[in-house]
C-alpha cells in the first residue's frame, strides 16, 4: 500500500516521502498513530502543493539573500578597538563583533553563525569576511578595525 509519511520514521522513511508499506503496517500502525495517511489523488495533490509553496518559498529566500549580498559586496563595516603601539588589538574582533556593527551600521540583520570566521581579527586593517546568507549564496564584507 503507498503512503505518505506525515512523520520522519527511523528505518522507513522521511516526512512527506511516499513509500510503499505493508497493508498491515500502514492499518495497524502508521494510520492510528498519525503517522502516515494513504497515498490517494487527494492527498498527492496536497502533498504536490505543500511542496509547491515550499520551493516558491525557498526561491523567494534565496532571491532575497543574493539582493543582500550584492549589497553586503559594495559596504564597509568599520570597528573601532583599543590596540597597542605595534597594531596589535588588544582582545579581537569576534562573528558578533562583526553581526552587531553590520547592524547598527548598515541596518542589515545576520546570524553571528552564519558569519565564516576562521579565528578572531587581531590586526588593525582591512579584512574581507565571508558571510553565509543561503544554500550557495555568499556575501563577502570589508571590515575596518580601526585603533
Amino acid at each position: 500500500m503507498k503512503v505518505i509519511l506525515k512523520a520522519d520514521i527511523k528505518g522507513v522513511g522521511k516526512k512527506n516521502e511516499v513509500i510503499n508499506a505493508a497493508d498491515g503496517y500502514a492499518r495497524n500502525f502508521l494510520f492510528p498513530k498519525n503517522l502516515a495517511v494513504e497515498a490517494n489523488t487527494e492527498n498527492m495533490k496536497k502533498l504536490q502543493a505543500q511542496k509547491d509553496a515550499t520551493q516558491y518559498k525557498k526561491d523567494t529566500e534565496k532571491e532575497e539573500a543574493k539582493k543582500i549580498a550584492e549589497k553586503m559586496n559594495k559596504i564597509m563595516v568599520r570597528i573601532n578597538v583599543k590596540a597597542g603601539e605595534n597594531g596589535k588589538i588588544f582582545g579581537g574582533v569576534s562573528a558578533k563583533d562583526i553581526a552587531e556593527n553590520l547592524e547598527l551600521q548598515h541596518n542589515i540583520k545576520v546570524d553571528k553563525k552564519k558569519i565564516d570566521l576562521r579565528e578572531t581579527i587581531k590586526t588593525l586593517g582591512i579584512h574581507t569576511v565571508e558571510i553565509k546568507l543561503f544554500e550557495g549564496v555568499i556575501g563577502k564584507i570589508k571590515i575596518d578595525v580601526r585603533g
